[in-house]
């Protein structure tokens, strides 16, 4: 089996750079899912972020989960969970409007460190961005302009806690999904692993690697790259032993912006496929995905063909 894709974004300093974005380019074509490493985010910083979300887990939110989801899930358990999840969750929203000042037992320090961590993120997933216009023979900016409705993208992070579960042929850490946005970059665990993703019919290992960021493509990037980059299914299985920390930020499209495959990537196309994806605006398909998250995804895409038919 392939082993999974890990980039050195230092390469696309050097001689390098052909082969490094031939290496993206795979990644995002067959696996919709990949590694990076020297991306320019220090690692004592990435240190610090990891230490805080464990203390913060420990502090204020260990024993809510054991409350509220631990209990509820293994009720009673006889078959497998299919309704639930086994994580701990809490959200921040960086853009269009920050909500970090109004979540409630965040320290002063860890607040500071979670808003130069989505500052040195957004950077990121934009350069990343204008590497996939650059592959995909797209101006340099065209994605991000793609992403913006008129307050610009939204931005935001998921942290998240899986801990060690009794039962981990009942439940999952998250149940299988493709995501609906746009980039996702992952900031995870360096040791205790979990993420799986499906690449032929097979689930595949995302192997914890210390200061690296797993990147991986949404249901938007699908659309607007007319299906040449894919979203993939993954997701989180539970284990006996240890607690994986997973910080998920989102780099999406704003609310009101207007998806469709970009027309430079659709004029050579066989008739059937410049149809294929629809146009639509981005919250209304966030509302679908609300009730479909956990389906497959064609029939996302079928329904807003369908809506926009109408």
């Amino acid at each position: 089996m392939a082993t999974f894709p890990v980039i050195n974004l230092e390469k696309l300093n050097a001689a390098e750079r052909s082969t490094t974005m031939d290496k993206i380019n795979d990644a995002c074509e067959n696996w919709g899912f990949f590694q990076v490493l020297n991306h320019g985010i220090p690692h004592d910083f990435l240190d610090t972020v990891e230490r805080l979300t464990k203390e913060h887990y420990k502090k204020c939110m260990e024993q809510r989960f054991k409350e509220l989801v631990a209990s509820k899930a293994l009720e009673g358990l006889q078959a497998e969970v299919t309704d639930m999840d086994w994580e701990s969750t809490f959200y921040i929203s960086h853009l269009p409007q920050s909500n970090v000042a109004e979540i409630p037992d965040l320290t002063d320090e860890y607040r500071n460190v979670m808003k130069e961590f989505a500052v040195k993120l957004e950077n990121l997933a934009e350069e990343l961005l204008d590497l996939f216009c650059e592959n995909l023979g797209l101006e340099k900016g065209y994605l991000k302009k793609a992403f913006n409705g008129s307050k610009g993208p939204t931005f935001g992070t998921k942290v998240s806690n899986y801990p060690p579960c009794p039962t981990p042929d009942k439940i999952k850490g998250l149940r299988a999904h493709t995501d609906a946005g746009g980039i996702i970059l992952l900031f995870q665990d360096p040791i205790v692993g979990g993420l799986q993703i499906l690449k032929n019919g097979e689930w595949v290992d995302v192997p914890p690697m210390r200061h690296s960021f797993v990147i991986n493509l949404g249901d938007q990037l699908e659309v607007i790259s007319n299906g040449r980059y894919r979203s993939v299914e993954h997701r989180v299985m539970t284990q006996t032993q240890g607690s994986r920390m997973s910080i998920a930020s989102f780099y999406n499209p704003g609310s009101d912006a207007i998806i469709y495959p970009a027309p430079a990537l659709v004029e050579n196309e066989a008739e059937e496929k410049k149809e294929w994806y629809p146009k639509f605006v981005f919250e209304d398909y966030m509302k679908l995905y609300a009730g479909m998250k956990f389906q497959a995804k064609e029939p996302r895409f079928e329904a807003m063909k369908a809506t926009a038919t109408a």
